[in-house]
């Protein structure tokens, strides 16, 4: 028997004061810093840190709601979880900032980190503050001082001559970012390759167990293992000399198709190689060309889109099989630092050495050929018979020439086809069979390779090898704003670690930036010092490291805060990290080295797994709308969307938009990623000041996928706004209901049986969405799915405010991952005191409660669906195929039709096929 509710009006949502109280509440009780407890199983939920910028933007939200949404569930599930958060705060943006600014680069990061932890304070995130750090102070980086002054000793860090962008104007080395069409980003001038000293760590020594391990990462997406390996990698090839003419010289090169080795037309060798610089000692028109190829940027991209150019340096290379003189060829697409610095130049079959063959009119001999070329060729050799030049020579180089006379016409064809395709659209890449290659013709890749390695190490000529794209990780940077390198340069003793009691060697902060000179290069007094060995005058180093340094272990750091070494004992605790999250963008370079820096932590004994992170999710992009004004010259002027007034349609499609400032029409330019070009950018804070953080939070779960790019839509924050305020409005209807007693399974009705499976059906999809699948939006779904089951509940009887209880409670502690402010009010305003969700378990499905007492099958006529059918579960054949028929709307759509057929799919479906 139901009761009429009590005439009560529930207090408004008011997000501002609801999520101060809880944040209020959490940061007196300390709730989320945690300590090892090996009772519990631990869950190390890890973001990648931020850097300082200025401001959070909306892919910092996604992706640190993501790892708050994770970490609050896992606690919820009984793991002692760990979310540390820090800074990435040295690199080259804060030197750009300072000298825009006319400050110090660290005056305007140390301004930054606490304006962004304010914001990140401001969003809720269960994060243990007690941990944080900014990698930009000695107690951070002296660490890394001490691992590489141990790896310099253990030789697994080293110096030599690298390649680098150099601006002769503000001379300073550029990233390969600052070059911008072959010039320096903020001077202009035309830049330069430079050979200066760099510091390394032998990455390479790790390349096959870097390679091995993504085999043990199941919980990684493949799509970044595959660019790992691709990054790594790894070939068997074989290693071999050329002979120079006249010379005692030999040249080494590296091919993985030693198949292609007849194939061979000339060698091409780097600007920097000792063969390029000994002839151009004596020829000035090459000496001319080498010093050119120092313009322009030393990027692997920029080599690969840059036009070929070469000039012959008059030295021959012999081939090891013919002792053909080939010409030996200086080419701007060959850098020292990568193999030998020289590349058997195969133009029937390398596109590179094609476009540079085309270019120079260098012969191009096809040596590989698929089956059906092969096939052809055998033809015409069987027609031919002997007495006569090779076919296969004279059909491939000569067009098939006069051959045809003998030949069958398909066969020619065939052959002239694949001439034809090589000329004009360039080199066959593909593996196949031999021909033109002497006593190789007619074997396949395999036995060519068996045959030449073979030959070629019984001659000492060359060997098996396995080689790696993989190069050894250039560390030092000639920048200001990073960790000193721990080295002195001593004038009788060379390059001399800083002993390890004294360190750090501390970067000065204030100081006078102006972007020309390294103010600690310009500095004497900091430079000055003396050598550690002979107590001789020396200097410092003055490049500072790569900033993926600080964040290739940042990680373990975060395990132990105050130890006196890199890492102590806690760090066995809690690591490998269960659940690493960031951007694809990171796929390759600091998730390398993040792998890399663990195995060396681990090689000197200070933490004992192979890999850093068991589980990795890589969170897609947030995209905006745009628009813009155009100028009579057809110049664009981006408007940021807050500043824009837009008309939808009745499907919320967007049909204009105008300025809100002036009321005139912009234009709509498209939705595109976030950045300041387009000026799309949403500053998140400002979302939090209008509606409150929990709706932020919810719609960046629920908008998109977390691997899928997730549009912002101001509408669609409205949305999750409407969606709270219902929440808040239905639970507080409820609790001003007289009483809620306990839920009485045996006396339900079924109603109230049908509202707690459809609470036991969604607690099961949430707990699997949150935890396995990673899968937030269907979760959030589910859950207002069953705010609408709940709504529409009224039965008023003490069974069904008990049942509408259960319900309530546990909605609250399922949102409570995503939006933990509202759901920390809400579950006082259920009747519990004041305490962290995070610690009240999370709810546990009913398996009792999903059984159905009846089941709802659609009914399709002819294969498109007219109703709904409830039946028993265990209802006949015969009764479900009359209750399908007689369905009133079903019936309608039958009316003069015969049926013929009746199809029951149990559990699903009916369909009845009709005419």
């Amino acid at each position: 028997m139901s009761t009429e509710p009590a005439s009560h009006e529930p207090a408004a949502y008011q997000p501002a004061a609801v999520e101060s109280a809880a944040q209020r509440y959490w940061n007196e009780t300390r709730a989320f810093e945690v300590t090892e407890d090996p009772s519990r199983p631990k869950f190390y939920c890890l973001s990648m840190l931020p850097y300082p910028s200025g401001a959070l933007h909306v892919g910092h939200l996604r992706n640190y709601t993501i790892g708050d949404v994770i970490s609050r569930h896992q606690r919820m599930c009984g793991r002692n979880v760990l979310q540390p958060m820090g800074w990435d705060a040295f690199g080259l943006p804060a030197e750009n900032a300072a000298i825009k600014r006319s400050t110090s680069p660290a005056k305007w990061t140390y301004a930054n980190i606490e304006h962004m932890r304010a914001q990140l304070k401001s969003l809720g995130y269960a994060i243990d503050w007690t941990r944080e750090f900014a990698t930009c102070r000695p107690e951070y980086y002296v660490h890394e001082q001490r691992m590489f002054v141990r790896l310099l000793k253990q030789g697994l860090a080293y110096r030599k001559n690298s390649v680098v962008n150099w601006d002769p104007v503000d001379h300073t080395v550029l990233a390969n970012e600052q070059v911008i069409d072959g010039r320096g980003w903020r001077s202009g001038a035309v830049v330069e390759k430079r050979e200066i000293p760099q510091w390394f760590l032998k990455i390479t020594d790790y390349a096959q167990e870097l390679l091995d391990g993504l085999d043990t990462l199941d919980g990684w997406p493949d799509s970044v293992k595959t660019m790992q390996r691709n990054w790594i990698g790894r070939s068997e090839g074989l290693e071999f000399a050329f002979d120079i003419q006249g010379s005692e010289d030999r040249l080494q090169v590296f091919t993985t198709r030693p198949d292609t080795l007849m194939g061979v037309t000339f060698v091409s060798i780097a600007a920097e190689h000792p063969l390029a610089q000994q002839a151009a000692r004596s020829d000035p028109a090459l000496a001319a060309f080498i010093a050119g190829l120092k313009q322009g940027g030393v990027s692997e991209a920029e080599l690969e889109t840059q036009e070929k150019r070469g000039m012959d340096t008059g030295l021959r290379a012999l081939h090891p099989l013919t002792g053909e003189a080939l010409p030996v060829y200086v080419a701007n697409f060959v850098l020292m630092g990568y193999g030998t610095g020289a590349v058997m130049a195969v133009p029937g079959h390398d596109q590179r050495d094609w476009e540079f063959a085309q270019q120079y009119q260098l012969p191009v001999k096809m040596v590989v050929v698929p089956a059906p070329v092969r096939d052809a060729l055998d033809e015409i050799r069987r027609d031919l018979g002997g007495g006569h030049a090779d076919p296969m020579q004279a059909a491939l180089n000569g067009g098939a020439g006069g051959v045809d006379v003998y030949a069958t016409d398909a066969a020619v064809r065939v052959v002239e086809e694949f001439q034809q395709r090589i000329a004009t659209v360039g080199a066959h890449t593909e593996r196949g069979w031999l021909v033109n290659s002497g006593e190789l013709d007619g074997m396949d890749y395999a036995q060519a390779f068996d045959a030449l390695a073979n030959r070629f190490q019984a001659e000492g000529r060359g060997t098996r090898r396995v080689n790696y794209r993989l190069r050894d990780w250039g560390v030092s940077r000639q920048r200001y704003w990073g960790c000193p390198i721990p080295v002195i340069y001593c004038d009788a003793c060379g390059a001399v670690p800083v002993p390890e009691e004294q360190l750090p060697v501390v970067l000065p902060e204030d100081v006078a930036f102006s972007g020309v000179v390294s103010p600690i290069k310009a500095d004497p007094e900091w430079r000055r010092t003396s050598c550690p060995q002979c107590g001789a005058a020396a200097e410092r180093e003055t490049d500072t490291f790569d900033t993926f340094m600080e964040s290739s272990w940042y990680y373990a750091r975060y395990t132990s805060p105050g130890a006196a070494a890199q890492v102590d004992e806690r760090a066995d605790y809690w690591l490998p990290v269960d659940q690493y999250i960031g951007g694809i963008e990171h796929a390759i370079l600091h998730l390398l080295y993040f792998r890399f820096y663990h195995k060396l932590l681990r090689d000197q004994g200070l933490v004992r797994s192979d890999e850093p992170a068991t589980r990795l999710l890589t969170q897609g992009m947030v995209v905006a709308d745009t628009y813009f004004r155009e100028d009579d010259a057809g110049h664009r002027e981006w408007i940021n969307p807050a500043d824009v007034n837009v008309r939808r349609d009745e499907r919320g499609h967007v049909t204009g938009a105008t300025l809100r400032a002036d009321g005139q029409p912009v234009r709509i330019g498209g939705t595109e990623k976030m950045s300041k070009s387009k000026n799309n950018g949403v500053d998140p804070q400002a979302m939090v000041e209008r509606y409150g953080a929990d709706t932020v939070r919810l719609f960046s779960m629920f908008a998109a996928p977390p691997e899928q790019s997730l549009e912002w839509s101001e509408a669609g924050v409205e949305g999750m706004a409407r969606f709270l305020r219902r929440f808040w409005r239905e639970v507080m209807t409820h609790v001003a209901q007289p009483d809620h007693p306990g839920v009485d399974v045996a006396t339900l009705d079924a109603a109230q049986r049908t509202l707690r499976r459809q609470l036991h059906e969604t607690i099961q999809k949430v707990g699997d969405d949150y935890g396995r699948r990673h899968s937030f939006n269907t979760a959030i779904a589910a859950l207002m799915e069953l705010l609408n089951h709940v709504a529409r509940f009224d039965d008023m009887s003490a069974q069904g405010r008990a049942v509408r209880h259960e319900a309530l409670e546990a909605m609250v502690l399922l949102l409570n991952p995503v939006t933990p402010h509202v759901c920390h009010a809400l579950w006082q305003a259920l009747g519990h005191p004041q305490a962290l969700l995070e610690d009240v378990p999370f709810p546990r499905v009913d398996l009792a409660a999903l059984a159905r007492d009846a089941l709802t099958l659609a009914v399709q006529v002819n294969g498109k669906l007219r109703g709904t059918i409830e039946v028993a579960p265990d209802a006949p054949r015969d009764a479900i195929e009359a209750m399908a028929l007689t369905e009133p709307h079903v019936a309608r759509f039958l009316d003069g039709l015969a049926v013929r057929k009746v199809i029951v799919v149990p559990g699903k479906i009916v369909n009845i096929v009709a005419g």
